[in-house]
């Protein structure tokens, strides 16, 4: 082992005991009583170790070509983590699906059940929620006093899920938990005070961002160029020009939709709109399954098949991967998310559905390409092939490196490539990865342009309010209009693009940097290019930045 991996390895484990849920989250035992340290002193610390580690980097030459990989990724990373605790971004945002309310919330969905010890890990963070929150309150107010706030608009918001969380009509969250693990005697008085005291703590702090914090919050959710040239930068792993990026969103979505109008024609006859074509997909009943349970189960199914046969034909894919679970998440925030293996891969990597209240029918010909997406060959083959390979990679690249642009771009390009390897022939199928495509291409140009406050241009290809500025009210109208998506999930992902700058159009980008860096591969390589070994040698890199990505697959 090398000093660079060295290096990595000590981070990692220094890391774990200052970010316990973190630890959970990637599957590191040991620390699964506790949660993070939210006040001041503990995202002070968390940063000193940052610091300490990227100053160690800079006098530390790796001897490989494998460890400068390593430096390259933990600079980068490291580097921008440390420069938003230092612009006040990690200690100030609050936004629907991110901040240490969150982080401390759904790090229950991953923890073991099984046993009386897991479930008294249950019970002391149950019972350590109140105080971890009120260290985040602490946080919140000296940001605040600094003059860092998140929207009043998003602190709303997030007022609202408190509410949905611990509503006995609503989620319930906290003691649906308990209800579910069934202990009795001394444990289960220990959980039902645990939710007990969660549930107020969370209902309480719901009222703080409401009273305190709301009042003060800024009345425009637009981030500005420079906070936004931070978060993209973060969320890309890569420098990209905003104004160029912005207007290539508007030419990308118009030839998805062009190509959408062609699968339209095949689906509902010759001259048929896209939403003719989506009319007749949704009154097909043999696309349609109704209830969750049901839905999870053909999701599980079609996951299943798809490990099954990408393995050995265009993957290799580890014995550790081939296992994926398809889960319904505990709340009902309409997201869909992926969470990766435990370290020793005795919890597998998992496919989450919070499905929206008032949701029972789902339509399959939308969500072929969302299990790709999600699971092979997206994020499960890319995050859980990463915690494989020890032999190849340092425990902080296996178990904390995660890109936005890098892992969501990689799913993304798996959407259009499980196309190119004739799984989505069915026009239905086909259409619903083309609108999913539409949606990211749609968000580039809402998400750059609503934070920047661009001008709309004249001549967009849509007419859509030409030569006006951008604001949330266009953005929602533009999107309803791009979109076919329910209106309730729409208006969560609006929420989520005005509050976490930078990272929608990390989606989109990513896959843009992907193929990019699979053509100059192609040329580079010539006759000798072949893409079953570009993309083994691409995931064995690990997560990184798209900078560090193409300078590390231009050495290949």
């Amino acid at each position: 082992m090398g000093r660079i991996d060295e290096l990595a390895n000590r981070y990692v484990a220094e890391w774990a005991p200052l970010s316990p849920t973190g630890a959970t989250y990637v599957g590191i035992a040991g620390h699964d009583d506790q949660l993070d340290d939210l006040s001041p002193e503990g995202y002070r610390a968390r940063a000193d170790l940052t610091r300490r580690t990227l100053s160690e980097l800079e006098v530390t030459e790796p001897g490989t070509e494998a460890e400068r990989t390593a430096r390259e990724a933990m600079q980068e990373r490291l580097g921008l983590d440390l420069a938003r605790y230092e612009a006040g971004e990690a200690t100030s945002e609050v936004n629907v699906i991110a901040s240490g309310l969150h982080d401390i919330r759904m790090v229950f969905d991953l923890m073991p059940t099984a046993t009386a010890d897991e479930q008294a890990n249950i019970a002391a963070r149950l019972n350590g929620f109140a105080g971890a929150l009120e260290g985040y309150k602490t946080t919140l107010r000296e940001a605040l006093a600094a003059g860092q706030v998140s929207s009043k608009v998003q602190l709303i918001e997030v007022a609202k899920q408190c509410d949905t969380w611990v509503d006995p009509t609503g989620d319930n969250f906290f003691h649906g938990l308990v209800e579910r693990l069934g202990a009795d005697g001394t444990l289960g008085a220990e959980l039902r005070r645990g939710a007990a005291a969660a549930t107020a703590a969370t209902a309480e702090f719901g009222q703080f961002l409401r009273s305190e914090l709301a009042p003060h919050g800024r009345e425009k959710q637009a981030a500005g160029r420079e906070r936004y040239e931070l978060a993209s930068q973060y969320f890309l792993g890569a420098k990209v020009d905003l104004d160029e990026t912005y207007a290539w969103g508007f030419a990308e979505l118009a030839r998805l939709e062009a190509e959408m109008r062609v699968v339209a024609g095949r689906i509902a006859g010759p001259g048929a709109s896209v939403d003719d074509a989506v009319r007749a997909l949704d009154a097909d009943p043999a696309r349609t399954i109704q209830g969750k349970e049901a839905f999870r189960d053909w999701m599980q199914a079609l996951a299943d098949k798809a490990i099954s046969e990408l393995h050995g034909t265009h993957f290799d894919i580890p014995e550790q991967v081939r296992r994926i679970e398809c889960c319904l998440a505990p709340t009902s925030d309409g997201a869909i998310y992926y969470t990766g293996p435990s370290e020793d891969f005795s919890r597998p990597g998992r496919m989450w559905w919070a499905v929206p209240q008032g949701i029972t029918d789902f339509s399959t010909w939308r969500e072929v390409t969302t299990v790709y997406h999600e699971g092979v060959p997206g994020h499960h083959l890319q995050v859980a092939q990463t915690a494989v390979r020890a032999d190849l990679l340092n425990r902080w690249q296996r178990l904390l490196c995660w890109v936005s642009g890098h892992g969501e771009g990689w799913a993304l390009y798996s959407e259009r490539l499980m196309d190119e390897l004739g799984y989505l022939e069915d026009p239905g199928d086909k259409l619903g990865m083309l609108d999913g495509q539409a949606m990211r291409a749609a968000r580039v140009i809402v998400d750059i342009g609503m934070h920047l406050e661009l001008e709309i241009p004249k001549d967009n290809p849509f007419g859509f309010h030409p030569g006006e500025r951008w604001t949330p009210e266009l953005g929602w109208e533009f999107m309803r209009a791009h979109c076919r998506v329910p209106d309730e999930n729409l208006r969560f992902e609006l929420n989520r693009y005005l509050g976490w700058p930078g990272q929608a159009p990390s989606y989109k980008v990513g896959e843009r940097i992907w193929l990019q860096a699979r053509e100059d591969a192609k040329a580079r390589k010539g006759a000798d290019f072949d893409l079953r070994e570009f993309h083994r040698q691409a995931l064995d890199l690990g997560a990184l930045g798209l900078d560090p990505l193409r300078k590390a697959l231009a050495r290949l």
